[in-house]
């Protein structure tokens, strides 16, 4: 199977079996890194970032570096992305120098302009509407957890985002019956809901989280305000604070399930501290997974595997 897939821009531009076989090569070259590719020896990789991350940035670059890349971390000021110059002019440079574009932007729109002016592969490190990287980094630590994908259940508790959003994606292509439970008002846009069923996805959102937990595989939550959304912190403090996952929301999810997070964590409002630094949480392993899988992707991407 030849990749056809230029860019990741989210997560359903990849097929299951294409899906498949990124995680299969992230788990495989985890146990046996010295069996790493290096499609990008002597080239560079360029991560443009408008927002600021420390997963992201470590992880995308230390799976370049794993991959022979020389990665080229480009500030915002550095650019003046759209104002100093247009997304299309930065985007057809970067690609006079380097193999990749990776971004970490505010608007979504800006990634698909780059990608729709160069032919090297775009990657989404996250924007607006998607967090794809994330979402492989999730389905690599649930297979790691459970052995396989197929029928197992998540439960996503809390704002229906764009970690949700491609969430939701990513478990319509592993088989995963994904339930998201959200206050009124937070919930999964329909569009997302639609085109995840549309991929042959289990989605079902259930308001009360009690309701929603027992008997899954994870529980899966994230920070109620995200960044860009500082001025609503308030109002999803007062609409969040029954959806925290803590103790008693465990043990009604059962002594099988798992913890997630997609992190950075605060303690003391979407989740305690007694979950997150507790036996059930693998938020570590899955943080650590997101340069195993992200090196997989861009070696996907690149054509060196598939």
């Amino acid at each position: 199977m030849s990749s056809a897939v230029s860019d990741l821009l989210e997560v359903d531009d990849l097929d299951p079996a294409r899906l498949a076989t990124i995680l299969d090569h992230a788990l495989a070259w985890k146990a046996d890194p010295g069996a790493v590719p290096k499609p990008l020896a002597g080239l560079g990789a360029a991560l443009l970032f408008e927002k600021p991350s420390t997963r992201t940035r470590a992880s995308t670059e230390m799976a370049i570096v794993g991959l022979g890349g020389h990665p080229i971390y480009i500030r915002p000021e550095e650019v003046g992305l759209d104002t100093r110059e247009p997304a299309e002019d930065v985007a057809r440079i970067l690609a006079g120098y380097c193999a990749l574009i990776a971004g970490r932007v505010f608007d979504h729109s800006v990634l698909e302009r780059m990608a729709s002016v160069v032919e090297v592969p775009v990657i989404n490190l996250l924007s607006d509407r998607a967090h794809p990287c994330q979402a492989l980094a999730d389905l690599l630590t649930l297979r790691e957890c459970f052995g396989d994908l197929e029928g197992r259940r998540v439960v996503y508790v809390g704002d229906g985002n764009n970690v949700a959003a491609s969430l939701a994606f990513a478990s319509a292509l592993s088989g995963i019956d994904l339930v998201v439970s959200s206050p009124p008002g937070y919930e999964l846009d329909d569009e997302v809901v639609a085109r995840a069923r549309n991929l042959g996805g289990t989605i079902d959102q259930i308001v009360d989280p009690y309701e929603a937990v027992p008997g899954t595989d994870a529980v899966y939550t994230d920070v109620w305000t995200s960044m860009g959304a500082e001025q609503e912190a308030g109002a999803r403090q007062v609409a969040f604070a029954p959806y925290q996952v803590n103790a008693a929301l465990m043990a009604a999810a059962g002594s099988q399930a798992k913890f997630l997070h997609c992190l950075p964590a605060h303690r003391g409002e979407e989740v305690t501290a007694e979950v997150i630094d507790g036996p059930a949480s693998v938020v570590w392993q899955q943080g650590a997974n997101r340069m195993d899988s992200a090196r997989a992707l861009i070696a996907f991407l690149l054509g060196s595997i598939g």
